[in-house]
């Protein structure tokens, strides 16, 4: 890397002590011979000055700025000193009969430029005697020139279409909209190379490296030794932009991003919830337990199944119940697996078929002691629709509603797989990543589970129906409602989904 030993400033009306403080100052870090000037010619000339006073002729390898140049007044006589130096001008280059233009000027054919006189009786004669040459600067002022004649002509074209000369609405127009057009002109300068400006106004910049160099051989003189013409920004685009070319930048599609050294763009890693993650791994441990619980819940009815009290429990419901709650665990390791259209029309399926199955049974099971405590009030005539046969078909229908549903959700929109770019595109481009995912909004997944919701909340009334009157009549209407209860409570399937679905959407999926 680059060290600066020292940062010193020449105060304003230097005196000769000054010019000697400062040699004297860079003196201290001896290791530490470069030394980059930003000065005047005059102060230039000090301190060169000061360094051959201090008998340190060789000791400092100069770099001066462009008011430096290729300049003779700053080393006149302090050639010795200067030997080395390196310095930088803005790119020159003769522009085609200037020269021969400019020494055709008298004071009589160049009476319009009332400041030539004093030119002619001040610089004259010692420019045309002295072996000074003329830094030229005309490349600028011409193409200074150009710039403000293509932003008139783009400011004529578009604000006055309809007239050749200048309109009303040109020349109301204030400083600012000119200052738009010069910064957007762009054209071919005098010296063939492309003049553009970016929004701060700077035009890329051109320099000429020069070296003073003094040898027996050769008289003392300014040699190019290279030359540097900017070629990217200095301004690093940031977020999630790419430098498109010298003075601009554009942003990377929604699917890419820049890539280190902002040079073009690149695809966003795509993530998916994986099995080691945490959001994953509870979700799982609690499915495992719920399955191995309904398991053994399931193995005691069929051991117990012709017992009174299982056939009393009404046998066949209780098994499409244990069906229910079985299948809302297995959802859990559907939600986990990596998303593909397999994958996700099974979602689409057993998302809410699980909740459905287990409602739909408590909702048979709670509607039959009703309508049969009901009809009790009235006859001793037994309700229709009450035996084991008749229960399945009524649950089975209401089962067929859910999946009817997911049929036509199928018909309308076919299961596939996106890459959400949104959930985790932070404001570091090298944090971004695609989630894959099933396409299932947030108003589908409602959609698909509001079913089940209605089916818990007609079994929920029912149950409150039933209990009024009934209580010391049929002991099992308040285990039924203390069971709803502890569903709507602490439903575990739903936790499961909530983690999972935190899983999708926080930031600790890898």
């Amino acid at each position: 890397g680059i060290c600066i030993a020292q940062s010193l400033k020449i105060p304003h009306n230097p005196k000769l002590e000054d010019y000697d403080k400062a040699i004297q100052q860079l003196l201290e870090t001896p290791h530490s011979r470069g030394v980059i000037i930003f000065a005047s010619e005059e102060d230039i000339r000090g301190v060169l000055n000061a360094t051959k006073r201090a008998n340190q002729v060789g000791h400092f390898l100069w770099i001066g700025s462009d008011s430096w140049g290729a300049k003779s007044s700053p080393i006149h006589q302090l050639e010795d000193v200067a030997v080395g130096a390196v310095t930088i001008l803005p790119k020159r280059s003769s522009i085609k009969g200037f020269d021969e233009y400019f020494t055709s000027l008298t004071l009589e054919n160049n009476r319009r430029n009332v400041w030539f006189a004093e030119f002619w009786e001040e610089n004259f004669d010692c420019r045309l005697l002295s072996s000074s040459k003329r830094e030229d600067t005309s490349r600028k002022c011409t193409d200074a020139v150009y710039a403000m004649a293509h932003a008139l002509h783009n400011m004529q074209r578009d604000l006055c279409p309809e007239y050749s000369g200048i309109c009303p609405v040109m020349e109301a127009a204030d400083g600012k909209t000119l200052l738009k057009y010069i910064r957007n002109a762009s054209f071919n300068g005098s010296a063939g190379t492309s003049v553009m400006f970016n929004k701060n106004g700077d035009a890329p910049g051109r320099y000429d490296l020069f070296q003073f160099q003094m040898t027996n051989s050769s008289v003392p003189e300014y040699r190019p030794i290279g030359q540097w013409v900017e070629t990217l920004q200095l301004r690093l685009c940031d977020g999630y932009q790419y430098q498109y070319d010298e003075t601009s930048c554009r942003l990377c599609s929604y699917d890419m991003r820049p890539n280190p050294n902002r040079t073009e763009c690149q695809p966003i890693p795509i993530v998916k919830l994986e099995w080691h993650s945490p959001w994953a791994v509870i979700p799982v441990f609690l499915a495992m337990l719920g399955i191995i619980a309904t398991i053994f819940v399931m193995a005691t009815f069929i051991r117990y199944n012709d017992t009174p009290i299982v056939r009393a429990s009404g046998r066949e419901l209780s098994y499409v119940l244990l069906t229910g709650i079985f299948l809302c665990y297995i959802i859990t390791f559907l939600m986990i697996a990596k998303p593909d259209v397999g994958v996700c029309s099974f979602r689409r399926i057993f998302l809410g078929l699980g909740m459905c199955i287990s409602y739909a049974a408590l909702l048979t099971k709670t509607n039959r002691i009703y309508r049969i405590f009901e009809q009790g009030k009235q006859t001793v005539t037994a309700p229709r629709f009450i035996s084991p046969t008749s229960q399945i078909a009524i649950t089975s229908s209401l089962i067929c509603l859910q999946l009817l549903g997911v049929l036509v959700w199928f018909a309308v929109d076919p299961p596939n797989t996106i890459i959400d770019y949104d959930e985790q595109k932070t404001m570091n481009p090298n944090l971004a990543r695609g989630v894959l995912k099933c396409d299932i909004t947030d108003l589908q997944m409602i959609c698909s589970l509001g079913y089940s919701i209605l089916l818990m909340v007609t079994c929920t009334i029912y149950a409150i129906k039933t209990r009024d009157g009934l209580i010391a009549a049929f002991d099992q209407t308040p285990y039924r409602q203390n069971t709803l209860h502890l569903l709507l409570a602490t439903e575990k399937p739903q936790a499961r989904l909530i983690l999972i679905y935190l899983g999708h959407s926080g930031t600790p999926i890898i």
